[in-house]
């Protein structure tokens, strides 16, 4: 017991879900309590995976029995009953890649093609899931994923610092033969190891300190076909247009400022990651994109296909904003024509706006590209959602995900973005409708509307402005309002007669079923200081009291103050004095450029 007590002096034991870490009072390995969300998420999805994957490979070994009989049952060329086969086939494979009206001969070369080349071996044998977390930090992630999902492979954890990797694989040992029969720790550079292990890992985990840009293209070669990528970014204040040539140059997207800017940051990285993806021949299928606490996290299946990858124009979409009010329009990169028997893909047809906003007569701000395509998948959300409520006991943060989930599940999946009442109410300077009243507005119009997980007074909805801008006016006509400036946005808008008599009698649907059932959708945060936490390696201060708390703050200062951390080696004690000296340095020559930059702008 002494001896474990030496052991353990200087570190606190973290637990979360069935793993428990050894975390240094030092700030030298990152940890984030508050990313317990972002984990239970994961495991959530990585369990629907594997079955999943045990699904779709029994539906294989199913097709190859009957596909192995069809073609040993298959009359010589030529013969009266060649046309059964195929029909046969086509019956037996209806999600294939064949195409209906191909000829016999060609049916028959399909059907034989994979006996010959060999890709039907190895199909009797599913193996357990290979994973990689790229950037494990302390590997408490990687701990979990070994030691509580059931199925699971082995599960590789990198990171290219050595105190980090230090701290994983004194971690895995702590957690005993499970931890460490599964999880290896190597210090390595993700990007060149992803690269070299090209196609190799069934689940890749990107989960940086910031933006995963630098890490995509090499995250989409390593992940197998049909394998998936969990992908999180945390520099919301770039992908949300607080930086927008930031985001341009990082993710190849400009995003527009609107309340729906945590969407659009979803949609701009899955857009980066199809683009990646498809410079290999491959391509994305997302399954779950959510936005969560202060980051976004989205679930993405990857798959090759040469054919598959000329449909990818159809999937995004440039936005175009309105400055003036809350109108926004949506324009697709491209477009099916269809001829005779032939598809072809050709540019999408624009402008879909006018120069001037039909609705108040201001300019537009144009954004994108950005997935405009499903971002969930309806299917796997329901599975995920299930399997949580199942294993309620082995989520820590089980009220969160499933509130999420809930939420997700009840969007409309099929449209991008959405409106906030709040912000149609701002520009028309009038008191605002019960959110109840506008569904029900809009049901009764014919149209689909729901909420959004991004945002508790976001509203998706398949209804052209030209419609909500009819309802607000009407609703305005009841509830009048003070007069506004003539060029004043609201009053162009509400100049204009509706078009639309809006009906604000209460709808059946005007409620989803959890609001109806009173389920929790949005949780405020456990804690204060619920957030980001500061950079591992970097000098704490009393600047970051708004990211530790005070408490946290006082007791990492009073350890700097009493002590050297006790794990560090000479090399790295030198290393992290040198590095507190650089900042230093950088404050100092920032200070001097800021009074370079005034000095230049007075002259």
């Amino acid at each position: 017991m002494g001896d474990l007590g030496d052991k353990l002096k200087g570190y606190t034991i973290i637990k979360e879900g069935e793993a428990e870490i050894l975390m240094h009072s030092s700030n030298t390995v990152f940890f984030n309590k508050a990313q317990v969300n972002n984990r239970d998420m994961s495991i959530a999805v990585l369990r629907g995976f594997i079955a999943k994957r045990k699904e779709e490979h029994a539906t294989l070994l199913n097709k190859k029995g009957k596909l192995e009989e069809v073609v040993l049952e298959a009359p010589p060329s030529g013969s009266a009953t060649e046309e059964e086969t195929t029909t046969q086939y086509l019956k037996i494979n209806d999600d294939s890649d064949i195409q209906r009206h191909q000829s016999v001969d060609e049916v028959e070369s399909t059907l034989k093609e994979p006996m010959k080349n060999g890709s039907w071996k190895g199909l009797g044998e599913l193996k357990a899931p290979k994973v990689l977390e790229a950037l494990a930090a302390s590997g408490l992630r990687a701990i979990r994923y070994a030691r509580e999902v059931e199925g699971i492979g082995q599960v590789i954890a990198l990171d290219n610092d050595k105190a980090s990797i230090e701290a994983c694989k004194k971690n895995i040992q702590f957690n005993g033969s499970v931890a460490s029969s599964k999880v290896e720790a190597h210090l390595a550079d993700a990007r060149v190891y992803m690269l070299s292990h090209s196609k190799e890992f069934d689940v890749v985990d990107l989960d940086p300190y910031g933006s995963p840009s630098v890490f995509l293209d090499s995250a989409v070669q390593s992940v197998a076909d049909g394998g998936i990528l969990m992908c999180t970014a945390t520099d919301m204040a770039v992908l949300c247009g607080g930086n927008g040539e930031v985001c341009y140059s990082k993710y190849g997207s400009y995003p527009v400022k609107g309340k729906y800017c945590h969407e659009m940051a979803l949609r701009i990285l899955l857009a980066s990651i199809e683009s990646h993806a498809n410079r290999y021949k491959r391509y994305i299928v997302p399954i779950l994109s959510v936005h969560m606490d202060f980051y976004i996290r989205v679930f993405v299946r990857i798959y090759t296909s040469a054919s598959e990858i000329k449909n990818t124009p159809l999937k995004l979409s440039y936005v175009y904003q309105c400055v003036g009010c809350d109108s926004f329009h949506l324009q697709s990169l491209g477009r099916i024509v269809t001829k005779n028997n032939s598809v072809k893909s050709a540019p999408g047809f624009g402008p879909v706006v006018p120069q001037e906003c039909s609705d108040c007569g201001k300019k537009f701000n144009m954004g994108g590209p950005i997935w405009s395509a499903p971002m969930h998948d309806q299917e796997w959300v329901l599975s995920i959602l299930a399997n949580v409520k199942a294993m309620k006991e082995r989520y820590p943060a089980y009220e969160k995900i499933t509130s999420v989930l809930t939420t997700i599940s009840e969007e409309l999946h099929d449209v991008p973005l959405f409106v906030s009442l709040h912000n149609l109410c701002a520009t028309l300077k009038c008191t605002s409708p019960s959110a109840v009243m506008f569904r029900s507005a809009v049901i009764n119009a014919g149209y689909c509307i729901s909420g959004s997980h991004v945002n508790p007074l976001g509203l998706k909805t398949d209804a052209p402005m030209n419609v909500i801008w009819d309802i607000m006016r009407c609703w305005v006509k009841n509830h009048p309002i003070k007069p506004q400036p003539p060029n004043h946005s609201g009053t162009v808008i509400l100049a204009k007669e509706p078009e639309l008599q809006a009906n604000f009698a209460r709808a059946v649907a005007s409620l989803s079923k959890a609001q109806a059932k009173k389920v929790k959708r949005f949780l405020p945060n456990p804690e204060r200081h619920w957030g980001p936490k500061v950079r591992a390696g970097r000098h704490i201060t009393s600047k970051h009291v708004s990211l530790l708390g005070p408490e946290l703050l006082n007791g990492s200062l009073n350890h700097e103050g009493n002590e050297t951390a006790p794990d560090l080696s000479a090399q790295e004690t030198s290393e992290h004095i040198m590095y507190e000296g650089e900042e230093e340095q950088d404050r100092t020559a920032g200070k001097r450029q800021k009074t370079d930059d005034g000095s230049a702008c007075e002259s």
